[in-house]
């Protein structure tokens, strides 16, 4: 799919296999369900990304395409798949973000797949943002997305990925680059845990009790479930 906007929009995920999904859920959820509710995750976060105006939309899938998922995915979404490539998420954000850049990209934006809820206009905020990094910080230390201009990729070695001071230290980092600029979203959450999962699905369906669209697969899903 050739480029067609200055804008590169990237959803990180994982590759929907049984076990080997939001493993913190579990035994809280049995593998089957919980794989089942993640690829509703991806579902919602795929739909997410369609719905951003004047970006080029991706995948990156890791650490397999052994599901069959994606490439199941309607042709018309126009997304497409690549497998993250590093032994770390720092490196294969790095190698995401190069990649992109090297493909002519002004501006790429990298987001999770576990924030299902995630307002389409933070995305949008991301893309209009005159500085040079966008974070979207999230509530367990990390954060929910990334945004770049121009080569500024260098912001990911020697951080403790999975720990609650992703940010902090990613903040550090972009500090320590002369004359680069940061803007912050407003706070979010990911969903990791089973306490996460049941603030899921009152926000959720408060949101659609509210006439919000959002995270429309994973709320049908978590309206069967007894958690």
């Amino acid at each position: 799919m050739g480029k067609q906007n200055e804008n590169a929009l990237i959803v990180f995920a994982r590759d929907p296999v049984e076990g080997q999904v939001k493993t913190r859920l579990n035994p809280f959820l049995d593998p089957r369900t919980t794989c089942d509710l993640y690829t509703c995750f991806l579902a919602d976060s795929l739909d997410k990304i369609c719905e951003v105006e004047s970006a080029d939309r991706f995948a990156g899938i890791y650490p397999s395409n052994l599901s069959g998922y994606f490439e199941r995915l309607d042709p018309s979404l126009s997304i497409t798949v690549f497998l993250q490539e590093g032994k770390d998420l720092g490196e294969r954000m790095r190698n995401a973000f190069s990649a992109r850049f090297q493909d002519g990209y002004k501006r790429v934006v990298i987001i999770g797949s576990d924030s299902p809820s995630l307002p389409v206009a933070y995305i949008r905020q991301a893309f209009t943002s005159e500085r040079d990094v966008v974070l979207g910080p999230s509530a367990d230390g990390g954060y929910f997305l990334i945004g770049m201009k121009g080569q500024l990729v260098n912001l990911f070695d020697g951080i403790a990925w999975g720990g609650d001071t992703v940010l902090a230290e990613t903040r550090a980092k972009l500090e320590a680059i002369d004359g680069a600029s940061l803007e912050l979203l407003p706070v979010w959450y990911d969903v990791d845990r089973p306490e996460d999962l049941k603030f899921l699905q009152t926000h959720l369906q408060l949101m659609a009790d509210a006439g919000q669209r959002g995270g429309a697969s994973t709320r049908k899903f978590l309206s069967r479930l007894s958690i």
